[in-house]
């Protein structure tokens, strides 16, 4: 039963103003009619704050849907979002896009959708769907788009390619805002991509990269998800550009998200004695206005969104409100679970251990090196280790252990096989087909036997996550709806997912996030060397 309040009292942090002071909320129809301002000299022991925002999410990465996604984000003060179905478009297209925003629409969380630009993300992968301009320009027109998702093809915006250039101008035309992704670009490559009309980036991993683009107009998104992590290296920025700086997740797995969210950012830049309304000026406020988000920021005449923490110091979220509705209270959601459709696009059939043999052409071997942390790899060589009949083996004692990827969209296709090191397996294989951006099957394992398993138990469920041992034990979670998400209840599949994660780790993987980590070695847009189901990349 949904409740209401039409007034609440306490500390007001007005970020806007930068001032904090005793008062009472008077609220009417879901607006603040008015803020009664109290004797100074009153005493509250609680803190009213503008929601958090999440400035960029893939939802889909959280594995829930985007209603599932609010019942878990809310709890922690995430009012709103800024997210990017690409993930869902790159396997079913414009029906993957209405998937999402109808079943957002259940949901009381801000949601700002953008449109899919680089739908596949590439000419060098298989995809299960393509966006052309004209249907870019089309979701642009619905109001629940607000803007251009993240242009990855940054070669072709400075190369002016004609496709780009024409999603680039559908959202000039909308007056919505162009998202960018461009890691490591820089000096005069970098004027010609910002002088395109592109407006943020979240793939900085140094100050130096990410103060170059902000003296070139850019917003940086501070980014701290499951898998890459950029806070600390990026934090600093905060000292002197906060008008310029946003937090977002990018990719949050259930298990983190019951944890936390931007509020654990929050609270860690302030412990780094960072100002606190230049904090919250980039948790709240920054995101609403470059974006025109319906949020409200805690003025009279505003939506009423707000959040109310115990302290200035930890944020722990006491209550969460949307339109003046109570959403959560000392972290419990006071949402009900919405079971939601699995449309899905997986045509592949069953591999065989032979499929993934790998022949010995030389003695040494290009091979990705994973990064913990980051979304970037190193290309390195390693000596080859080979059997009798000069096929090329995994070396779990070296960390040298094979990565696979498969083409899910197609019946009868070879597996891309090289090498990796870093994900640590000393038996057994992962698998899992999140696999960014096209969401083909990627797995890393220490022999063709276990890879073929954890790939052929996807296989035969339509997409998830597998983890499979050399003692034939299996652990699966079964991913139904596009191959990537669930519609299961949001703390359920958390609780699955931290299964099948310490599965992974049991077979010695010793990444944080094993499965995420693994779901960005196809990502052909992140350098250095990456695999897709065509070929190392």
């Amino acid at each position: 039963m949904a409740i209401f309040i039409n007034q609440i009292s306490g500390n007001v942090v007005d970020v806007l103003q930068r001032r904090i002071f005793p008062a009472t909320l008077i609220i009417d129809a879901g607006r603040i009619q008015s803020i009664e301002i109290l004797p100074p000299d009153t005493v509250l022991d609680t803190y009213i704050l503008p929601g958090f925002v999440d400035a960029h999410v893939h939802i889909e990465s959280s594995m829930l849907t985007p209603y599932e996604f609010g019942r878990l984000a809310i709890p922690h003060g995430t009012l709103a979002t800024v997210s990017d179905p690409h993930e869902i478009a790159n396997v079913l297209g414009m029906e993957g896009v209405r998937f999402m925003l109808d079943n957002a629409r259940n949901s009381p969380l801000h949601i700002c959708f953008g449109a899919p630009s680089c739908v596949p993300a590439t000419a060098f992968e298989t995809a299960g769907a393509t966006l052309d301009a004209a249907q870019v320009e089309q979701l642009l027109q619905l109001p629940e788009i607000g803007y251009l998702s993240e242009m990855m093809n940054f070669p072709g915006v400075i190369a002016r390619d004609p496709l780009c250039m024409d999603k680039i101008a559908a959202a000039h035309r909308s007056g919505k805002p162009v998202d960018g992704h461009a890691p490591a670009l820089r000096g005069e490559a970098l004027r010609q991509y910002v002088a395109a009309g592109i407006s943020t980036d979240h793939e900085c991993f140094t100050a130096d990269e990410a103060l170059e683009k902000i003296t070139l107009g850019m917003h940086i998104l501070i980014r701290e998800g499951s898998a890459a992590k950029n806070f600390e290296a990026l934090i600093p920025l905060m000292r002197h550009h906060p008008d310029r700086l946003m937090f977002c997740s990018d990719d949050k797995h259930p298990n983190d998200l019951v944890r936390g969210h931007i509020n654990e950012l929050v609270a860690r830049a302030v412990a780094q004695g960072y100002d606190l309304f230049d904090v919250l000026q980039a948790a709240c406020i920054n995101p609403v206005r470059h974006y025109s988000l319906p949020l409200g920021l805690l003025q009279a005449g505003d939506s009423a969104d707000f959040i109310v923490v115990s302290d200035l110091q930890h944020f722990t979220v006491l209550q969460s409100y949307i339109k003046g509705e109570v959403l959560a209270e000392n972290g419990d959601i006071q949402l009900p679970y919405i079971p939601a459709a699995t449309p899905n696009h997986f045509n592949c059939s069953p591999k065989k251990p032979e499929d993934f043999a790998l022949h010995a052409y030389t003695k040494r071997a290009r091979v990705i090196e994973a990064l913990e942390g980051q979304l970037i790899t190193k290309s390195v060589e390693m000596d080859v280790r080979c059997n009798e009949n000069q096929a090329a083996l995994a070396d779990p004692s070296r960390d040298m252990l094979k990565i696979a990827v498969v083409n899910r969209y197609q019946q009868e296709t070879t597996p891309a096989v090289a090498f990796i090191k870093n994900f640590g397996l000393q038996h057994g294989a992962i698998a899992s087909s999140v696999a960014h951006d096209s969401h083909n099957i990627i797995a890393v394992g220490c022999d063709d036997e276990s890879l073929c398993r954890a790939v052929n138990t996807l296989i035969q469920c339509g997409g998830g996550l597998s983890a499979v041992g050399g003692d034939k034990s299996e652990y699966t979670l079964p991913l139904p709806l596009a191959g990537i998400m669930s519609a299961a209840n949001g703390y359920e599949l958390a609780a699955h997912y931290t299964q099948v994660d310490a599965a992974a780790k049991a077979l010695g993987s010793t990444l944080y996030a094993p499965y995420m980590t693994l779901s960005f070695m196809a990502l052909l847009v992140i350098p250095s060397l990456k695999l897709s189901d065509k070929g190392l990349f």
